[in-house]
């Protein structure tokens, strides 16, 4: 006896039925296995197996007693003179931009040894090469001027709005593991003896606060145990949220075992300065009075007009741009008041207005490679770092006044116009 077909009516009811399941079944196939994560918020807990050291929060509970022991030592890294911090922004595809910036600075002879290393998203994928100074150029070059990161945008096709993400994570892990070696560890942490910093931040979306990164801990402890963690801590800094998955991180706290979910950095922390962040408290800024401190933003603090067109990738991509853009403005006002008070020479730089750049989520090799040489060639021109007021005026110039903006550096003619007008305006 053969069953019966459905037909007319019953036949679409059973498609409705079966795609129904089949959607469900895929809905709990995507979602990212895990355990819960605590109701209480444990502000001490990390990874099985690594110190206390490894990480810092923004709660209150999180041990302060070696914030002291960290400004020692990278007061000592510094040999008497000034402590240099670098920042390093988010931006996705424009971290082509600050890996080709160190590049030409290197190339110029010009750029410090930095005690304080930071990254946020973008910035986290260049941060361990920025830390180990000129000896991280050549994978910096390899890494961000074209070929690798060509395919690292790879869409989910069927069923996209189950998932976590428009894009797939596989791409972005298979990048950063590439380049995150034991040689890489094992170099960091030869920096990291030292006394230098290098710190990383992702966000914690069950608590929804930032977590900073201790990288040099990591690289330290070594082995394949501290080279994952080092790896997915540089992966879920650079999480997008919606464009790229979230990353699992196992954690433990008093013996109780839990998950913690991790995306973007730049979601709760755009870029910061380190003081800010490792628990110094305020009065012990005094120690590292006369630092240098220098903030790429591997993205544009202002953009020209354009039409948006409606599809789903087109608006993702100017909302990430604007929020990115946002973000950015804000946080360099609180790390440029904070670098005042407390007699720290800050200096900045950004992908100019003029500059023909397609947005964060413009990987192609055509695009990174010239964000790349872009970057590098300004750097070698000295026409990189400007203050605060010179390249936030220079990003509201309206780039379509000057033919030739598209090749402006940061700080070049636009900004000296910028500054003159607002001089003539009788701005003081």
């Amino acid at each position: 006896m053969t069953a019966a077909t459905p037909s007319g009516g019953a036949a679409r009811l059973w498609r409705v039925v079966s795609m129904v399941a089949l959607a469900t079944c895929l809905a709990a196939c995507s979602a990212l296995p895990r355990r819960p994560a605590p109701d209480y918020w444990y502000a001490t807990a990390v990874p099985a197996g690594f110190p206390d050291a490894v990480r810092a929060t923004d709660r209150p509970e999180t041990p302060e007693e070696r914030a002291p022991e960290v400004v020692r030592r990278i007061v000592e890294a510094a040999q008497g003179g000034p402590v240099n911090v670098l920042a390093l922004s988010g931006g996705g595809a424009g971290a082509a931009f600050g890996a080709g910036a160190l590049v030409g600075w290197s190339r110029r002879g010009t750029r410090p040894d930095f005690q304080i290393v930071t990254g946020v998203s973008a910035g986290a994928l260049i941060a361990p090469f920025a830390f180990l100074g000129p000896d991280g150029d050549a994978a910096l070059s390899e890494a961000f001027s074209g070929g690798p990161t060509a395919h690292l945008l790879q869409r989910r096709w069927a069923f996209a709005w189950l998932n976590s993400s428009l894009y797939r994570g596989e791409p972005l892990v298979a990048f950063v593991d590439r380049y995150v070696t034991d040689e890489l560890l094992a170099a960091v942490a030869r920096k990291a003896a030292s006394g230098a910093v290098l710190l990383v931040a992702t966000t914690n979306l069950d608590t929804q606060r930032p977590v900073i990164w201790n990288l040099g801990v990591i690289a330290a402890i070594g082995g394949e145990r501290g080279r994952r963690l080092f790896r997915d801590i540089i992966v879920a800094s650079a999480s997008i949220p919606g464009v790229f998955p979230p990353v699992v991180i196992p954690v433990e706290e008093s013996g109780a075992q839990f998950d913690e979910l991790h995306v973007d950095g730049g979601t709760t922390a755009p870029l910061f300065i380190a003081p800010e962040i490792v628990n110094v408290l305020p009065e012990r800024l005094a120690q590292l009075r006369g630092a240098n401190v220098y903030v790429i933003v591997n993205g544009q603090l202002g953009v020209p007009a354009e039409t948006t067109p409606s599809g789903t990738i087109p608006v993702v991509k100017r909302s990430v741009s604007a929020a990115l853009q946002t973000s950015s403005r804000l946080a360099i006002e609180v790390a440029s008041a904070v670098s005042h008070q407390n007699g720290m020479a800050f200096r900045l730089t950004a992908i100019p207005t003029g500059f023909p750049y397609h947005g964060p989520l413009d990987a192609s090799a055509a695009s990174m490679q010239s964000l790349f040489e872009f970057g590098a060639s300004c750097a070698a021109d000295d026409a990189l770092w400007g203050s605060p007021l010179e390249v936030l005026q220079a990003a509201d110039a309206d780039p379509k006044r000057y033919a030739d903006a598209a090749g402006r550096c940061p700080v070049g003619p636009l900004s000296v116009v910028a500054t003159a007008g607002e001089a003539a305006a009788g701005s003081p």
